[in-house]
C-alpha cells in the first residue's frame, strides 16, 4: 500500500465544509509547498496522498492537476510530480547573458564550446548578408546561472569587424567586448523564435533529456543599418517562458516597460 513519507505533514481536509474536497486538497499541498517545497522536489503519488487525505484518486489529480496548470507543480512522464522551479521571463532585449544574470541576482558563468575563425558556410553566409567562405568569428558557449546550464549559444561575427579578438581570451561578455574594444554597440536586432526538441548533443550540454523541449531564438544584431553579429541559441523550456509587452500602434503605453524576471 502507497503511503506517503514521513516527513510529509499537511493539514487534514474538514468533512463539514462546504468547500469541494479536491479545492481544500489543493490549498492544503499549496500551503505544504510554500512552507516545505523545494524546486525540484517530489510529491508523493497520487494513490498515497488519496490514502492519506482518505479521498478518491481522480479527486487527488483533480487537485494536482489545478496546481500542474498554475506551475506550482509539474509532472515528468515515468517519474512523477514535483515542486516546480519558477520560470524566468525571457525579455527579448540588446543586452548580454552576464549583464541579465546579474541584474537578477544570480551567478552567470560560461563554458566555452568554440573560440574560432572559419569560413562561413552557406547558411551563415546568407544570415549574415556575406559571401560563402569569407571568414567569420565563431563564439560558441555553454551559458549557466548558479551552477546549472541555461542556454547554449553561438555566434558569428564577420572578421574584419573585431580584428584581433582571437588574439585574447574568449570574452565574458561579447557585447561588452564589442562596444568597448570595437566601438560596435548593438543597436537593434531582429529575434525568431520557434519550438524545437533537444537533440544528442544540445541535451548533454543543457542536462535535459534527448528530445525536451526547448526555445529556439534566431537573432540578427545591428549597429546602424549593418548586421555585425548572427546568433543561435537554445534556451530550456522549463527554466524560461517568453514575456512579450504589446502596444496597440497610436496608444501610449501607461508605464514604461521593464525587463522582468528570466527563470
Amino acid at each position: 500500500m502507497a503511503v506517503v513519507p514521513r516527513r510529509f505533514d499537511a493539514e487534514p481536509l474538514d468533512d463539514a465544509s462546504a468547500t469541494p474536497k479536491h479545492v481544500q486538497l489543493r490549498e492544503s499541498l499549496r500551503r505544504y509547498i510554500r512552507r516545505f517545497g523545494e524546486p525540484g522536489a517530489g510529491i508523493p503519488s497520487e494513490r498515497a496522498l488519496g490514502s492519506y487525505y482518505g479521498v478518491a484518486r481522480m479527486t487527488v489529480r483533480h487537485a494536482i492537476d489545478a496546481l500542474v496548470a498554475e506551475e506550482v507543480l509539474e509532472r515528468v512522464v515515468g517519474l512523477g510530480t514535483f515542486v516546480a522551479r519558477s520560470k524566468m521571463d525571457l525579455h527579448m532585449k540588446m543586452t548580454s547573458y552576464t549583464e541579465e544574470m546579474i541584474r537578477r541576482g544570480m551567478v552567470p558563468d560560461a563554458r566555452v564550446l568554440s573560440f574560432e575563425q572559419q569560413g562561413a558556410s552557406p547558411l551563415v553566409a546568407r544570415e549574415l548578408r556575406i559571401e560563402i567562405g569569407q571568414p567569420v568569428v565563431r563564439f560558441r558557449r555553454q551559458l549557466l546561472a548558479d551552477g546549472e546550464p541555461m542556454s547554449v549559444d553561438e555566434n558569428f561575427i564577420p572578421s574584419h569587424r573585431v580584428p584581433g579578438i582571437l588574439d585574447d581570451p574568449p570574452p565574458t561578455s561579447l557585447y561588452n567586448v564589442l562596444s568597448e574594444k570595437y566601438g560596435l554597440v548593438m543597436e537593434w536586432g531582429e529575434d525568431t523564435i520557434e519550438a524545437t526538441a533537444a537533440s544528442p548533443s544540445i541535451a548533454r550540454l543543457l542536462n535535459v533529456e534527448m528530445n525536451a523541449p526547448l526555445l529556439r531564438i534566431q537573432r540578427h544584431a545591428y549597429v546602424a543599418r549593418t548586421m555585425v553579429d548572427y546568433s543561435v541559441s537554445y534556451y530550456r523550456a522549463d527554466r524560461y517562458k517568453l514575456w512579450v509587452p504589446l502596444q496597440r500602434p497610436g496608444v501610449r503605453t501607461p508605464r514604461a516597460y521593464s525587463a522582468q524576471r528570466l527563470h
